[in-house]
């Protein structure tokens, strides 16, 4: 039988509980004010209360000194009132926080969701190994008013699933390929564009893969650089809440390929994928090296480990958005008929 410490999950959210927002990285711009009322409609709309905090200047690179972003997403997640905290996007350099988080008051406190993704991994992803508190890699607050592909999920309806909810993704086999919306100019925009088709990759060889794990991950330019750190403890994680094993997930934001294979070089020294029954990659833009491409940067770093590689998963910056719960108990299906991503809340 297998044993483990048990995940905590946050309580469904119902029409009249509170969203909070802040910025734990980059704040909102002036320009793009617009397009953070229309998220926050689109929340509201939903049935949802939303608060913004005080911590969301975008005038600088972070939304305020890092005492006090930590103070204010501290007090959120421990705020009984507040179901779910949702920045309005990642940034740069959400690593200064993880010394000035109350991680002990986290902990005690009733969980809530902390979704995101990009920089917010280097806080969502310390947030569960540490505490074993689920929290939820998907579209921001930005991008929510996007219409939702078919096969896939928007971070409200994971959200609101209840407690053992299991929902399964399929990838709608587009993607977008050629730009970015300007929010400043069309801070409306809801038509997410997909521009472009492809689906899944196996890497590492061929053949059916079926493989079940706990799964964690994020982005690979702010998850390296805790990677074998107390913030970015996987081997214990995996030992304390997965001796199932882990379903690890990976994406690169913008770094070309030369930087993405020593960062993931160094994350498997560091014990990363120690624990890993397979690894999904998600798909990205970023540059591929004169003689390296992002395909080749994975198998050349993720080879050694022996297990599946599954890439050009839709869990990264390239929308459209897959969700995926830190901590969740996840499935990967790959065959000639069937794709998905099965992920179970218990």
């Amino acid at each position: 039988m297998i044993t483990g410490m048990p995940i905590r999950f946050p309580q469904p959210l119902l029409p009249g509980d509170r969203i909070a927002v802040t910025s734990p990285s980059s704040g909102v711009p002036e320009n793009l004010r617009k397009r953070l009322d229309v998220a926050v409609r689109t929340v509201e709309d939903r049935g949802f209360e939303v608060v913004l905090g005080r911590c969301t200047d975008g005038s600088g690179h972070v939304s305020a000194p890092a005492a006090e972003r930590a103070a204010e997403l501290t007090d959120m997640l421990t705020d009984p009132a507040v179901r779910a905290v949702v920045p309005p996007w990642g940034g740069e350099t959400a690593i200064d926080l993880l010394p000035l988080l109350d991680w002990d008051r986290i902990r005690a406190a009733e969980p809530a969701w902390l979704v995101g993704f990009s920089d917010l991994s280097t806080v969502m992803t310390p947030l569960t190994l540490r505490t074993g508190i689920a929290t939820l890699h998907g579209n921001n607050l930005m991008d929510t008013p996007y219409e939702v592909p078919e096969g896939l999920l928007s971070w409200l309806d994971v959200v609101s699933l209840p407690a053992g909810g299991r929902f399964a993704q399929t990838p709608p086999d587009r993607h977008r390929v050629n730009g970015w919306v300007d929010y400043a100019e069309f801070p409306e925009v809801r038509e997410l564009v997909l521009d472009g088709r492809g689906t899944w990759t196996r890497l590492d060889g061929d053949g059916e893969l079926d493989v079940e794990g706990r799964l964690v991950g994020g982005c690979i330019e702010t998850l390296c650089n805790i990677a074998g750190t107390p913030y970015g403890d996987v081997p214990a994680f995996a030992r304390e809440h997965a001796p199932e094993g882990l379903l690890v997930y990976v994406e690169a934001s913008g770094d070309d390929a030369y930087t993405i294979c020593r960062n993931l070089h160094g994350m498997r020294l560091a014990g990363f994928f120690d624990a890993a029954n397979a690894v999904l990659v998600g798909r990205t833009a970023a540059p591929d090296g004169r003689s390296l491409t992002q395909h080749e940067a994975v198998l050349d770093a993720l080879g050694p480990l022996g297990v599946p590689i599954l890439a050009d998963v839709e869990c990264g910056h390239v929308p459209p958005y897959l969700p995926i719960v830190n901590g969740a108990l996840g499935r990967v299906v790959h065959t000639a008929d069937r794709r998905a991503l099965v992920q179970t809340l218990a």
